[in-house]
């Protein structure tokens, strides 16, 4: 039985990729500027952290996907290898700040985690994408509510999706596929700070 689950949990979400837009932003392009509130209630704005160093803009889909959680683990683990290099890291997810708080228990992060609420964010980096009505329900059946944790009936995710910006404001690398299992690495991010 479990045997069937796991199959249709990944048959479920690769349908889901196959979904996603694929016009992001391109390396060499200017990063769209942004401010935001972090799941703490911080004002975040991009301008202000391009001051003090590069960027890592990482785009997540939730505590409820573990690839999500074991890429976010990955990059707290590692965090330090990003800040020795000046940058910092912010996170842009469309899950609520409540399942925000899951994520952090589940991955331990303590860089800042943004509730993209109305998209904005995630439409100007081109990874927003609207999850179909029928993988929605087998996600139900699954028992992952995509609903629940975003807080909405609008079944828009982000494609995971990582972006290197330099202090410039300009894309200097990004890592973005619609197959949920394939995520940048700390390596990859390190190399191009």
């Amino acid at each position: 039985m479990s045997h069937i689950i796991i199959t249709l949990f990944v048959f479920c979400t690769y349908s889901l990729a196959l979904t996603a837009q694929t016009d992001s932003l391109k390396i060499g392009d200017k990063a769209p500027l942004f401010k935001a509130i972090d799941h703490n209630g911080d004002t975040i704005s991009l301008q202000e952290k391009l001051k003090s160093g590069k960027v890592v803009l990482v785009f997540y889909r939730g505590a409820w996907c573990p690839y999500c959680n074991k890429h976010m683990s990955h990059l707290q683990d590692s965090l330090k290898l990003i800040l020795d290099k000046g940058a910092s890291m912010i996170a842009v997810t469309s899950e609520t700040n409540k399942s925000i708080e899951k994520t952090i228990s589940k991955t331990k992060a303590t860089f800042n985690i943004v509730h993209d609420s109305t998209y904005v964010i995630m439409k100007q980096y081109g990874t927003a994408f609207k999850v179909d009505g029928a993988t929605i329900t087998r996600y139900k059946l699954l028992g992952l509510d995509v609903e629940e944790a975003n807080g909405n009936e609008d079944h828009i995710l982000p494609v995971p999706a990582t972006f290197v910006i330099g202090q410039d404001g300009i894309i200097l690398w990004k890592h973005f596929d619609t197959n949920y299992k394939k995520r940048s690495t700390v390596k990859e991010i390190v190399e191009h700070l």
